[in-house]
């Protein structure tokens, strides 16, 4: 496969939480305004293009999407709970950023 046909093709990460907590447990402390760690037990090579899409409730059921990009992948000898892959944001919404930015300030909404 080539590398310009494998740039256009994307996977869809699409992971709903149960709650607002549940995602902070997971994932606050792996994300950033630029990018997420993502858990997984078989992470994508580096350079995937990805469709992300994370739904939390909060007081409503809000949704984080945008694409992102593999930049990392951990594996995971050990079983420590810390294989996946690291993705850096390559577009976001304002909406999602705005929800970022209250989940890494602590502010519910």
């Amino acid at each position: 496969m080539s590398d310009e046909k494998r740039a256009d093709e994307r996977v869809t990460i699409n992971k709903e939480f149960e709650s607002f907590d549940a995602f902070i447990q997971e994932y606050v402390t792996n994300i950033s305004r630029t990018g997420v760690f993502i858990r997984a037990q078989s992470p994508l090579p580096v350079g995937t293009r990805v469709n992300l899409r994370f739904t939390v409730i909060m007081d409503d059921i809000e949704t984080i999407e945008g694409v992102g990009e593999v930049v990392r992948v951990e594996t995971d000898p050990q079983n420590t709970g810390q294989t996946g892959m690291g993705v850096v944001f390559r577009e976001l919404n304002a909406y999602s950023k705005d929800l970022i930015d209250k989940l890494l300030t602590g502010r519910k909404r």
